[in-house]
């Protein structure tokens, strides 16, 4: 439960408040490649371009033409845009319902490493929970990595959602699953919390 002075709200998407599950991207290119699960997973985990695309500085046809000539596959952009979201899983209604009601009591945000492609395949996960609703109108503001042009753990993306909005830190927790991403809010005064487990913030606000 959520005690002290906490006026505001950051989650983070993946881990928190959608499933995530980077296997199944992995086992995808991993069958279109022709190659080991293990090295698409270090390929993936290590290669500069993947970072510059949730940072913006690459198009999406770009992103698609440096996925081929990593990967040596020759897959039409609806291929590479399957399995580079199959990692997307699913939002639960209860999750949506937590922050509609959060935001009757909290400032609520939300801040996101993440691509174009995935947006457009997570807004369309929200539209299949609850109909005419997008994931950003959960929140009094969704920030994304791309649109920024920044990407967390690096403490500046913290430092502009809090001067965007003159968010005191000490009075803003933000939730993330990604320890290093705890540590980049915590350099910029954010008090945080390490979810462990997307069902911990349903009893955490309980």
């Amino acid at each position: 439960m959520i005690q002290g002075n906490i006026r505001n709200l950051i989650f983070d998407l993946g881990g928190v408040i959608l499933d995530l599950h980077f296997d199944r991207t992995h086992d995808a290119f991993a069958r279109a490649a022709l190659r080991p699960v293990e090295e698409i997973r270090e390929l993936l985990n290590t290669t500069a371009f993947f970072n510059e695309y949730e940072k913006g500085l690459i198009s999406d046809e770009e992103f698609r033409r440096d996925v081929r000539e990593l990967l040596k596959i020759n897959m039409s952009d609806t291929e590479i845009d399957k399995a580079w979201s199959a990692m997307l899983g699913k939002i639960p209604v209860e999750r949506l319902q937590l922050l509609q009601r959060l935001k009757a009591d909290f400032r609520v945000f939300l801040l996101s490493n993440t691509n174009a492609i995935h947006v457009r395949c997570f807004d369309g996960i929200v539209k299949s929970v609850l109909q005419d609703s997008s994931l950003a109108d959960f929140f009094e503001v969704a920030y994304y990595s791309n649109e920024l042009k920044m990407r967390k753990p690096d403490k500046e993306i913290f430092l502009h959602v809090l001067h965007q909005h003159q968010l005191a830190p000490e009075q803003t927790l933000f939730l993330d699953d990604n320890v290093s991403n705890l540590e980049g809010a915590a350099a910029a005064g954010i008090k945080t919390f390490h979810v462990e487990h997307p069902a911990m913030i349903l009893s955490l606000f309980s």
